[in-house]
Parts: C-alpha cells; sequence; structure tokens
C-alpha cells in the first residue's frame, strides 16, 4: 500500500485495472462477511416487510380497494400493491444500516486506512455502495420468495427486469444515507437522525397508497410524494416487477444517484472523528 504522502498523479495512472478489480473484491468481500456474521440483520431484513404484508396487508385490504392502475392489467389485492413498496424498504433500511456502518468505520478508524490507499477516493466510496447494493439483493428475493404464499405472483421474467432497479435503487438510497452520515459526528446520534429519514420516506411515498389517493386525501401530501425519491424507486420496482417500463421513474431515480453520489464524495470526511478525539 503506498502512503498517501507519496501518492502523485503519476502514480495513480500507473495503476493497472487489478488493483482496481481487487480492491472492490476486498470491500464486496468485507461487507459479504460482515453479511454473513450478522444473522439478526437477515432476519430483521426479511421478518420486518414481511409483518407488514401478513398484518397491515389483512387489516387494510377491505378497507383500501385498488383500481385499474399501471402496471397491473386488472384489480388487485393490496397485498399485490405494497409487494414493490416493501421491495423498497428492505433497500431502503439495508442503505441506512450501510451508512451505520460507515460512521462506525470512520470513528475506528478502518475506512481512514483503507482511503491511504492510492486509488481515489471517490472510488472507493463507490465500491462500498455496489457492495451494500449487491448485498441487499439476496435479502430482496428471500422476501419475494415468501410473499409468494401471500399472493404476490408477478411474472416470472419480471425476478430478472427486477434486478437492475434494485441495484439502482440501492444505489440512490446507499448514496443518500452515506451523504447524511458525513454530517453526524457521533454514532450516538445515528438512530435518531435515521428515524427523521426512513420513516417520512417510506410514508410519503407511493409505497403504501396510490398517489391518486394521495391526491384526494391532501395536495400537500401529494406534492411531498412527487418530490420523493423514494416514491421513484418504488414505482421503478413496481412497473420492473411486471416487466414494464417507466421512464420518468428511472430518469429521477438516475439522476438523483449522480446528485447523491457526488454530494457525499464531497461530504465525506474520514478525519472528522480522529479530529474529535484528538480535542476530547
Amino acid at each position: 500500500m503506498i502512503p498517501a504522502e507519496q501518492t502523485t498523479p503519476a502514480s495513480l495512472n500507473r495503476l493497472p485495472v487489478s488493483a482496481y478489480l481487487r480492491a472492490f473484491r476486498g470491500i464486496l468481500y468485507r461487507e459479504l462477511l460482515r453479511f454473513v456474521h450478522q444473522r439478526s440483520r437477515f432476519f430483521s431484513a426479511l421478518i420486518r416487510p414481511l409483518v407488514w404484508l401478513a398484518v397491515f396487508a389483512a387489516g387494510f385490504r377491505a378497507a383500501l380497494g385498488i383500481s385499474i392502475i399501471d402496471p397491473y392489467d386488472t384489480y388487485i389485492t393490496y397485498e399485490v400493491y405494497i409487494a414493490p413498496g416493501l421491495v423498497a424498504m428492505v433497500l431502503l433500511f439495508n442503505a441506512m444500516q450501510s451508512s451505520l456502518s460507515m460512521v462506525y468505520d470512520r470513528e475506528m478508524g478502518g475506512m481512514r486506512v483503507l482511503l491511504m490507499s492510492p486509488l481515489p477516493r471517490s472510488y472507493l466510496l463507490l465500491c462500498k455502495l455496489m457492495a451494500s447494493a449487491l448485498v441487499s439483493v439476496p435479502q430482496v428475493y428471500a422476501f419475494l420468495a415468501v410473499a409468494w404464499w401471500f399472493g404476490v405472483e408477478p411474472p416470472t421474467m419480471g425476478y430478472l427486469w427486477l434486478l437492475p432497479a434494485i441495484l439502482s435503487s440501492a444505489l440512490l438510497l446507499g448514496a443518500l444515507g452515506l451523504f447524511i452520515s458525513s454530517f453526524i459526528k457521533q454514532l450516538e446520534n445515528f438512530a435518531g437522525v435515521m428515524n427523521f429519514v426512513i420513516f417520512p420516506m417510506f410514508f410519503i411515498s407511493s409505497a403504501l397508497y396510490p398517489l391518486w389517493k394521495m391526491q384526494e386525501a391532501s395536495e400537500l401530501l401529494y406534492a411531498l410524494c412527487r418530490y420523493n425519491p423514494f416514491t421513484y424507486c418504488v414505482e421503478l420496482i413496481r412497473f420492473a416487477l411486471y416487466n414494464r417500463a417507466n421512464p420518468e421513474a428511472a430518469l429521477v431515480v438516475g439522476g438523483c444517484l449522480l446528485l447523491f453520489v457526488g454530494l457525499a464524495v464531497i461530504a465525506f470526511n474520514p478525519q472528522r472523528g480522529l479530529m474529535r478525539a484528538k480535542r476530547g
């Protein structure tokens, strides 16, 4: 590993592609190990949406009738409607847990050691985001496998079309969490801050109710849903799961992804925890 003070633009240009691939494999392997050793993380990611599917949907099935809306060709049950929103919930909670690990690494020094390598900081953060997104994939498909028993039966090809929608949405939510975590100075403050992000993003979206129902209830809520990036993640997943394209959702997710990745790279300061420790 080349010390940071000896890194020059010329040395960066001499780095082979294998060095970039090796760094990505290392970060991905570390995320997978962390996921395997934290079995409760997998079960909580699976049980949380299943509770919503089994309990919440059962209570609202009779009260909320879902009309024929895109991408559905007929009337659907409430369980079928909220399934894409619950998939996005899995991605959202996993992204915030990944951001928590980033705060922990920054506090304990792991990320500072990683950033001493001659690879660009932006590339290392992208590797972290991609590794977190890939870890979300088996959680999503495990949830959909169990949701099949609750009547959520999308087309078989929908599971294949779902993969790019999952990855792009997971990257967006992970970048958002990383950007927010860059302003959190203490690990103890993370949970409180995230609660003000996760729940408003989830409830003020199309995850639980169609947008036209939100518009009937309140124009303000409808406007907030329209400006919520999580809404477009849900709709991108919903359309992909039923072999349909949603250009508007794809453009918004792609644009927000680029925006938050750029902001996260600019705002992330791996020395913040060290500087606070020195002041202490």
